[in-house]
C-alpha cells in the first residue's frame, strides 16, 4: 500500500514538474504589452520573446529525452528543474530585450531536460498496464490544461504585478517540484549504453531547429517565398541526413526503425495534429477575447477555465473508451470532435454568448484533445523497450512541441493574411491620423487600441473595421482547423487498429514487466 501511495504521489510531483515548464508556453502572450512598454520591443522583438523558448525546446527534446536514458532520467530532470528555476529569476530581471530573449531560449534548454524525464519515469513507474493507462492519461490532460491555465496564471499576475512576475512564479514552484521529485522519484537509467550519439544529436537539433524555425518566421516572411520554402527543404534534408546516420548506428539517439510500426507512427501523427488544434485554438481565443470581446488579461484566462476543466474531466473516460474499442479508434474519433468544435467557431462574432455557446464549443474541443491526447500517448509508448523510453517519451513531446507550432504558423499566416487584406481595403475609406492607422494595420489588438484613442464615430467604424477583418480571418482560420482535423481522423481510423491489442485492454491486470525488460534502479 505504502509503494501505491508513493507512486501516485510520484505522478503527482511529475505532473507538477510538466506543468511548470509547459504553461511557459502561453503565459508569456498576455504580457506582451507590458514587456513592449517597458522594453521598447518592437513586433518582431515580441515574436522572438515567444517563439525562442519554443525553437530550442522543440530542437532539443529528442536530446533530452536520450540524455534522461544514458544518464539517468532523475538526475536529467532535477537539472533542468533547477536550471528552469534560476533562469527564470534571470528572465524576471532582464534590462533589455536581448537579455529577455537569451532567458527565454535557456529556458527552453531546461525545458527540453524536463519533459521528456517526467513522461518516461510515469512510465516506468507504473509497471501495471491498468495503472499506467491512467497515470498516462493525468499526464496528457495536465499538458493540455497547462495550455489553457497559462493565460490564466498570466493575467491573475499583471493585474497585481509587473510583467516579471509571470517568471518569478517559476521561482518557488521550481523549488516545490526539485523537493518533490528528489523525495518521491527513484533514480533509473538504461545500463545497457553503447558510444555517445553526437552526430545523431547534432543532426536532431539541427534538422528538428531548422523546421521549426521556419514554420515561425513563415507568416512574417510568406509561405511561399524561398526564404521559408528552402528552409524547409534544408530542415528536412538535415532530418533525412538523421534517418540515414541513425539507421547505421549501432547505439541510435533513438530506434527510427520504430516508425514502420503503423500504429506507433499514426498515433505520432495524431498527436501533431492534436496539439496544431489545441495550440491554434488558444492562440485564436486570446485574441478574439482580448480583441472583439474587449476582456482584460484576467478576464480572459478566467474564460478559458471551462476547457482546462473539461481535459480533466475527459482524461479518464478517454483511456476507458481507449480499452473498449481500442486506442487508435479512440484517437481516430477525437479528432473527428476537434474538427465539429472548429467548426462551430465559424459563426463566431463580437455578440457570441459566452455561456450558451462558446462554453459548449470549448468543452467539446477538450473532449476532442483529451480523447487523442491519452490513447494516442499510451500507442507511442507501448511499442518501447525500457532503454528507449526516454527518446520515445521525446517523440511523443517533440510530436506535440511540432503541433502546436504548426498550429499557431499556420493559423496565424491564415488570420494574417485575411486580416490586412480587409483592413487595407476598409482603411482607405477612413480619415485617420498615420499612427492610428499603422496601429490598425499592425493587427487587430493594436487597431482596437487605437480606435478607442479615436473619438465619435469615426473610433468606432475603425473598430468595427478591425474586428470584421479578424473575424472573417477567424473563421477560415477554424475552418481550415477543422479541416486538418477531419483529414487526421480519416487517416487515424485507417491506419491504427480497429480492436484493442491484448495488452492495453481493460482486463489485462498482466504487468509490463512480462513483456517489456525491468526498469533497473541504479
Amino acid at each position: 500500500m505504502r509503494s501505491l501511495v508513493i507512486r501516485w504521489l510520484g505522478l503527482a510531483a511529475l505532473c507538477f514538474a510538466e506543468l511548470l515548464v509547459f504553461m511557459d508556453n502561453t503565459i508569456v502572450n498576455v504580457a506582451l504589452p507590458k514587456i513592449s512598454m517597458d522594453l521598447g520591443a518592437s513586433t518582431s522583438g515580441l515574436q522572438l520573446v515567444v517563439d525562442m523558448y519554443t525553437l530550442v525546446f522543440a530542437g532539443l527534446l529528442l536530446t533530452g529525452g536520450y540524455l534522461g536514458d544514458r544518464f539517468g532520467r532523475k538526475t536529467v530532470l532535477l537539472v533542468g528543474i533547477t536550471g528552469f528555476a534560476v533562469v527564470s529569476a534571470l528572465a524576471a530581471i532582464s534590462r533589455d530585450l536581448g537579455q529577455l530573449i537569451a532567458a527565454r531560449a535557456s529556458l527552453g534548454l531546461f525545458a527540453a531536460l524536463v519533459f521528456p524525464a517526467t513522461l518516461a519515469i510515469v512510465v516506468i513507474l507504473f509497471d501495471n498496464l491498468r495503472e499506467r493507462a491512467i497515470a498516462v492519461a493525468i499526464w496528457a490532460a495536465v499538458a493540455g490544461i497547462a495550455a489553457a491555465i497559462g493565460p490564466v496564471m498570466g493575467g491573475w499576475l499583471l493585474n497585481h504585478y509587473s510583467w516579471g512576475s509571470i517568471f518569478w512564479i517559476n521561482v518557488p514552484a521550481g523549488v516545490v517540484a526539485l523537493f518533490a521529485v528528489a523525495a518521491l522519484i527513484p533514480p533509473n537509467r538504461n545500463p545497457d549504453v553503447g558510444r555517445f550519439d553526437l552526430g545523431g544529436v547534432v543532426l536532431s537539433m539541427a534538422g528538428i531547429s531548422i523546421v521549426v524555425y521556419s514554420v515561425i518566421e513563415a507568416p512574417s516572411h510568406g509561405w511561399l517565398t524561398i526564404r521559408t520554402i528552402g528552409g524547409l527543404v534544408v530542415g528536412v534534408a538535415v532530418i533525412a541526413a538523421y534517418v540515414v546516420w541513425e539507421s547505421r548506428f549501432s547505439s541510435p539517439l533513438f530506434d527510427i526503425r520504430l516508425f514502420r510500426d503503423r500504429g506507433f507512427a499514426a498515433a505520432a501523427l495524431l498527436l501533431t495534429f492534436g496539439m496544431f488544434a489545441l495550440m491554434g485554438f488558444v492562440f485564436l481565443m486570446t485574441q478574439y477575447f482580448q480583441g472583439v470581446k474587449e476582456f482584460s488579461p484576467l478576464e480572459t484566462g478566467t474564460r478559458t477555465l471551462p476547457f482546462a476543466i473539461a481535459m480533466a474531466a475527459f482524461a479518464g473516460p478517454s483511456m476507458w473508451l481507449g480499452s473498449k474499442i481500442g486506442a487508435g479508434r479512440t484517437a481516430a474519433i477525437g479528432s473527428l470532435v476537434m474538427a465539429l468544435a472548429f467548426w462551430l467557431t465559424v459563426p463566431y462574432d463580437a455578440d457570441t454568448s459566452y455561456w450558451g455557446v462558446i462554453v459548449p464549443v470549448m468543452v467539446t474541443l477538450a473532449a476532442g484533445v483529451a480523447l487523442v491526447s491519452g490513447p494516442a500517448t499510451f500507442m507511442v509508448l507501448n511499442e518501447l523497450s525500457t532503454g528507449q523510453v526516454g527518446a520515445g517519451s521525446a517523440v511523443n513531446d517533440t510530436s506535440r512541441e511540432l503541433g502546436g507550432t504548426l498550429g499557431v504558423a499556420v493559423l496565424g499566416s491564415i488570420l494574417a493574411s485575411v486580416y490586412s487584406g480587409k483592413t487595407a481595403t476598409g482603411l482607405a475609406d477612413i480619415p485617420l491620423p498615420q499612427p492610428a492607422r499603422e496601429a490598425a494595420t499592425n493587427s487587430m489588438l493594436s487597431g482596437v487600441r487605437a480606435a478607442r484613442s479615436v473619438p465619435g464615430p469615426i473610433g468606432a467604424q475603425l473598430g468595427d473595421l478591425v474586428k470584421g477583418a479578424f473575424l472573417d480571418g477567424f473563421h477560415i482560420a477554424s475552418l481550415v482547423a477543422g479541416g486538418v482535423a477531419a483529414v487526421a481522423a480519416i487517416a487515424g481510423w485507417l491506419l491504427l487498429p480497429p480492436s484493442p491489442p491484448s495488452r492495453v485492454s481493460a482486463d489485462n491486470v498482466t504487468n509490463a514487466s512480462e513483456t517489456k525488460p525491468p526498469s533497473p534502479v541504479s
